[in-house]
């Protein structure tokens, strides 16, 4: 059965924008958390020399996903695996580019732990991981209403909560990746972009 999230009509684009200056000309891209599928199928529309391979733990995502996929009809749109980012094995061997749209905050920290380590598992050097979603910055001032929605996914799971930027830049520097872009994203976004040194 289709999901469907509001969301990713108003962020698609914006993402788009950014992901045509910072994925590859040919290869395969994996996308992580996919969650609806509405995602995958816009960009494997938008990049049709892009494999993409999209992914979720969740059944009830890839069910989603599987269900736009068939709908969209693309050659490109690979079909999706059960992927959990903070395991130690996955199902993809290497890609040419990792996304990741809003998990970070919405999953346990052991996840984006394990979506790093794995991104610098399957990129080659100077292949890119970009991060799309709401994040802390030390120097920059939180928006009020990012803020309240920090406190509601704690609310619901102490295990969820904006992460800040400075402790993932530290994770991926750990990992061998340095961090080359951040982007503000509409709606108190950041588009983060690492890279395999």
């Amino acid at each position: 059965m289709k999901r469907h999230a509001p969301a990713t009509g108003r962020n698609r684009e914006p993402i788009a924008a950014v992901l045509s200056e910072e994925l590859p000309e040919s290869g395969l891209v994996l996308e992580v958390a996919s969650g609806t599928g509405e995602h995958a199928v816009h960009f494997a529309r938008t990049f049709p020399w892009l494999d993409w391979q999209p992914s979720d733990p969740d059944p009830n995502a890839l069910e989603s996903i599987a269900a736009w996929g068939a709908e969209a009809g693309l050659a490109n749109l690979l079909p999706p695996v059960i992927l959990d980012a903070a395991a130690a094995d996955w199902p993809i061997d290497c890609a040419d580019a990792v996304l990741c749209i809003n998990m970070a905050h919405i999953s346990p920290l052991v996840a984006t732990e394990g979506l790093v380590r794995g991104a610098a598992r399957l990129l080659a050097l100077g292949a890119a991981l970009v991060l799309y979603g709401p994040w802390l910055e030390d120097e920059v001032e939180t928006a009020p209403s990012n803020l309240a929605f920090d406190r509601d996914l704690r609310d619901r799971d102490p295990e969820w909560g904006l992460r800040p930027v400075e402790w993932l830049d530290e994770l991926a520097a750990r990992a061998g990746l340095s961090r080359t872009r951040r982007m503000a994203m509409p709606a108190n976004n950041l588009t983060l972009v690492y890279r395999r040194t």
